[in-house]
């Protein structure tokens, strides 16, 4: 049997092999979670490279929306100014868009206005197209060295599509010919 001595050195020796015991599993849980710390970071760093490029195209579609906004808004304000200037009256549409384009912009409440003393886009066109007439139609048509746009009458036609018949005469057949000769001759001359 063990003395008293003995016994009492050998709780000492229980807490030392816990202490022992608690060292080895510290150790074994930091080796452990150095093993996995590698795949941790390896996992957050796929993680921010999936955001960052996620950032990135969500960067490029709100542009690209952007850019389709402003252009579908230059298309409307084109379109919205082109029709005022048909509603006008104008003739050469094109010359008179390429004169007034830039003078017109869109409000912040979506009107359009005048850039430089916000007078709305109707009245400026208006005062526009009464200054320049020169786009508007000619109010005569004519003047020196105009050509007729009417068709002269070189001949009435005696022939009529419903008097074409199977058993007409030589000379209805020979009037029916010629009648048809002249059209296509006027025709080909472009009158």
């Amino acid at each position: 049997m063990l003395d008293q001595g003995q016994q009492e050195s050998h709780p000492t020796k229980a807490i030392d092999v816990r202490d022992v015991v608690r060292q080895a599993l510290e150790e074994f849980v930091r080796g452990e979670h150095q093993k996995s710390e590698p795949a941790y970071k390896a996992e957050l760093e796929d993680e921010r490279r999936r955001r960052e490029s996620l950032e990135s195209r969500l960067n490029q579609l709100v542009e690209e929306n952007r850019k389709t906004r402003a252009q579908a808004e230059e298309a409307d304000r084109n379109s919205q100014i082109r029709t005022e200037l048909q509603k006008l009256g104008v003739a050469k549409v094109d010359l008179a868009f390429r004169a007034v384009k830039d003078d017109i912009v869109r409000s912040e409440d979506g009107r359009l206005l005048t850039r430089d003393n916000d007078n709305s886009m109707q009245d400026y066109l208006a005062k526009f197209v009464q200054e320049n007439p020169e786009l508007l139609p000619a109010r005569i048509a004519g003047g020196s060295g105009a050509q007729s746009t009417s068709k002269p009458a070189a001949g009435v036609s005696s022939v009529d599509l419903n008097s074409i018949r199977p058993g007409m005469s030589k000379d209805e057949l020979d009037q029916v010919r010629q009648e048809i000769s002249r059209l296509a001759s006027q025709a080909m001359r472009g009158i």
